[in-house]
């Protein structure tokens, strides 16, 4: 690095501390999320993170804050939402160039409507229509809302790139890059230290840094209830994305399983069965085996429970198909259905609506080709929950081990806790804490989750 070079560097790192001093006087709450970069010059003409770096170019640094100190401030905020917001850790299916977008104008519009005078600068003005139009039909402004509306308002891939030039601040591709990519592409040593309990991803470092992001988001979210009383303000979209990020994910495949139940089925048991003895025999004379394989094998499976759909107005029909597609592909895999089952599919508003027995996988493949959603009252648990008990009673069920009411919305619960495994499903699209008796299993899901 030559003499003129070393001087750039060093007035360019001076931007940027000065940046996050910035950042740091006017959004105290975010001291912990400011302070995690460590600065790395490369020689692209961009900003980059990998959630523990800011990779910089200091040319363009400077040329940022040439043409407006309070540029250099917004981009480095801009970085930093995006780790707090955990955008770079992403399902690996997404379409890149319109997530990349989604990432982009969800930061920005938090960036706007913090009002800061010192990251204020023109690309408001461009991007204000298109924040407008996203705020009007969407309720929670956050990367994964927007992405799911940008695929269906704009199928064209070179508008999204248009339009991201409006909200461009840095580049993504290192969040596309393992480890071994990054350390070839910019020189970087990545962390190869593993983590212990931490979300499980290919690469260790990124694993650790998206928990360490996620704990900072966690601490933010307290610190923000002062901040917005101090203010004067609740920030809703930080507030948004910050709760879209902190809210714990439910995997809904695991979450049938507790429904399982220990029963004998006609299979193999692999695990108590000897090859050794079996192909022996059957080289030593021919076609007898020394050893029989056992038939019958202890698996886990659902044999005896209920299905209750809510059926009130609130609930899209196209939500229960997914729903019941869902649990029907998991039923159906692993070993998870019997050849006789015992599954009561109730539908109910604030009355039973309709009572369907399924036996075998047959019927459900019927019931799911014929399904009609019946009802569109009132929403009310209780009947749900009395119509079980009388089955019971007549003799319906040997061994009724749960029940999964799938709902969108609040309903009356019943007081006295049923002799049964019970979990309310809900589906939110607004991040509400849904209250359930204490006897009951909640598990609140995405649209996007079935």
């Amino acid at each position: 690095m030559t003499e003129k070079e070393e001087k750039m560097d060093q007035l360019a790192r001076e931007v940027l501390k000065l940046s996050r001093n910035t950042l740091m006087v006017n959004l105290r709450f975010m001291d912990a999320a400011l302070s995690v970069f460590k600065l790395f010059p490369i020689e692209e003409s961009s900003l980059l993170t990998d959630g523990k770096h800011l990779l910089y170019n200091a040319k363009s640094v400077l040329e940022s804050y040439k043409a407006g100190k309070e540029i250099p401030v917004r981009d480095y905020l801009h970085v930093v939402f995006h780790c707090l917001f955990r955008h770079m850790y992403m399902d690996p299916t997404l379409n890149r160039p319109y997530w990349d977008l989604a990432c982009d104008i969800a930061v920005e519009n938090a960036i706007t409507e913090l009002g800061l005078r010192s990251v204020t600068d023109e690309r408001e003005r461009p991007q204000a229509k298109y924040i407008a139009a996203i705020r009007n039909e969407l309720k929670y402004v956050t990367a994964e809302k927007i992405y799911v509306w940008l695929r269906t308002q704009m199928p064209d891939p070179r508008v999204v790139a248009e339009i991201r030039g409006l909200f461009y601040a840095d580049n993504h591709e290192i969040w596309y890059m393992t480890a071994s990519e990054i350390e070839k592409r910019f020189g970087l040593s990545q962390n190869k230290e593993k983590p212990q309990d931490r979300q499980q991803t290919d690469d260790p470092d990124a694993a650790i840094m998206s928990e360490e992001w996620r704990e900072i988001a966690e601490r933010m979210q307290v610190d923000l209830e002062t901040f917005g009383k101090q203010r004067g303000t609740t920030a809703g979209a930080l507030t948004q994305n910050l709760a879209a990020v902190t809210r714990e994910k439910y995997d809904y495949t695991e979450f049938l399983k507790k429904f399982a139940v220990t029963g004998e089925m006609m299979k193999v048991n692999d695990d108590e069965f000897d090859n050794i003895f079996y192909t022996y025999g059957l080289q030593l004379y021919e076609r007898m085996p020394l050893i029989e394989p056992l038939e019958y094998k202890e698996v886990k499976a659902i044999r005896e429970f209920v299905i209750a759909i809510d059926t009130s107005g609130s609930t899209s029909g196209d939500l229960v198909q997914r729903f019941m597609q869902k649990t029907y592909n998991i039923l159906k895999s692993s070993e998870s259905f019997f050849t006789k089952i015992n599954l009561h599919i109730i539908q109910c508003d604030a009355n039973i609506q309709e009572d369907k027995k399924i036996t075998c996988q047959e019927e459900f493949d019927k019931y799911l080709e014929t399904m009609v959603l019946r009802g569109m009252g009132g929403t009310d648990f209780r009947p749900v929950f009395s119509y079980v008990d009388k089955l019971q009673r007549e003799g319906e069920f040997t061994d009724l081990r749960g029940m999964i009411y799938f709902t969108d919305g609040c309903g009356v619960f019943p007081v006295q806790m049923p002799g049964y495994k019970t979990a309310f499903v809900f589906i939110d699209d607004e991040y509400n804490d849904y209250s359930v008796p204490p006897w009951a299993i909640k598990l609140i899901l995405q649209k996007e989750d079935i």
